[in-house]
């Protein structure tokens, strides 16, 4: 994110000497990611971060591919996806390119270790329940709505307040940004923007952990999980500078654009990276022409596949889908509205419906856990006959 935060004690000026209490120096980090060139921040730590005390066997956590090429429109249900203790373990990648993993997770306790991805940028939509993000860099509270964005590299652990959750996650080898065009040259967001910088909730909060001991933090890097044992706890910073640290957004806070006729899917987009967008669908007024039709228009998906993940309300283009349920339209055919959809929309004033789309700009592969909640015959649900005699 390109603002400027800061928590706790930081030296005048970068690289130059500060000293603890007890005379020692901090341990200056640079954390960052696109090499030198990207956003970054500079963190203090009482030790050294580099202290490795031990290493075990590292193991597989790559997703298994059960379609490597589809042209078929699919849809999941994501509730069925069963609930699981372990945060790690309950994390299912359904999709999967070069680029990303897309999955749900349903955890039922929070971590007692940490957690690094070294690999790609994470995304986190919390569709049920809520809880603390714990880094380095401070806590971040998260509830029913928001999306968290974890920059790579960041060693975290979650805590939830219930044992009923339901997360949504990308994870991305590009780092994720919110739209270019919403910013200016500076940075800041514009008055265009769908949302400011007032809806992007930085950490606070920070807390310094001067605890040596054994502290299991699993790495994940190219697929394989990498169990490491430090020698300090890994949240023993003082103080820290700069753009390079999770946040937190409410889809709640995205101000939809409207028009007096239907507007396409750019509208809603929230984030980007180089390989894929993601859109926010929210409650909003439907398009004010006399004789508009408020459901989106047929349209061809030739440039990327779509996914759109159903959180809650009543979605318009669409019949027969439930809470948490996915649907996949993959690039080169065309798709829209459900038989009747365009129809029932004319005359409507307002939408209820909330939803998360996901725009790949390379196919996805499918998983084995994809098929375990996979909707059969999904793609004929747009044959007229066959939705009558459903209903």
């Amino acid at each position: 994110m390109p603002i400027y935060h800061t928590l706790g004690i930081i030296p005048e000026k970068r690289h130059i000497v500060s000293r603890q209490p007890n005379g020692n120096l901090y341990q200056e980090e640079l954390v960052g990611t696109q090499g030198f060139a990207g956003m970054s921040s500079l963190v203090y730590h009482l030790y050294p971060p580099t202290r490795v005390k031990q290493k075990d066997k590292a193991y597989s956590v790559a997703p298994k591919v059960a379609i490597e090429n589809s042209l078929d429109a699919m849809s999941f249900k994501g509730f069925e996806l069963k609930p699981e203790k372990d945060y790690m373990k309950s994390r299912k990648t359904l999709f999967v390119n070069s680029a990303m993993q897309i999955g749900l997770a349903a955890p039922m306790e929070s971590t007692d270790y940490f957690y690094k991805n070294a690999d790609a940028d994470e995304m986190i939509f919390v569709h049920e329940g809520s809880g603390m993000l714990f880094t380095m860099f401070g806590e971040l509270k998260f509830k029913y709505g928001d999306y968290i964005v974890i920059p790579r590299g960041t060693v975290y652990q979650i805590h939830f307040n219930t044992k009923e959750n339901r997360l949504l996650y990308v994870e991305s080898t590009d780092p994720i940004f919110t739209p270019r065009r919403y910013r200016n040259e500076f940075g800041q967001l514009l008055e265009h923007s769908p949302f400011c910088e007032r809806d992007i909730k930085r950490p606070q909060n920070l807390k310094t952990y001067d605890e040596q001991g054994e502290f299991d933090i699993f790495i994940k890097k190219k697929g394989m999980m990498f169990p490491y044992v430090y020698a300090n706890h890994p949240f023993d910073v003082a103080g820290w500078d700069g753009h390079h640290y999770p946040y937190t957004f409410s889809i709640f806070n995205f101000e939809p654009l409207t028009g007096r006729i239907h507007m396409p899917p750019p509208i809603h987009q929230t984030f980007e990276s180089k390989n894929f967008v993601i859109c926010s669908f929210v409650p909003r007024l439907y398009d004010y022409h006399p004789d508009a039709i408020p459901a989106p228009y047929h349209h061809s998906n030739i440039d990327s596949d779509e996914l759109l993940y159903y959180v809650d309300g009543d979605f318009m283009s669409r019949n027969n889908i439930e809470r948490g349920q996915i649907t996949l339209h993959p690039g080169g055919i065309p798709h829209g509205p459900h038989p009747g959809a365009i129809e029932r929309s004319i005359g409507k004033k307002e939408t209820h419906e909330l939803a998360v789309m996901i725009d790949p700009f390379m196919p996805v592969m499918i998983t084995e856990e994809a098929l375990k909640i996979d909707v059969k015959d999904y793609y004929k649900s747009w044959l007229e006959e066959l939705e009558a005699s459903a209903n």
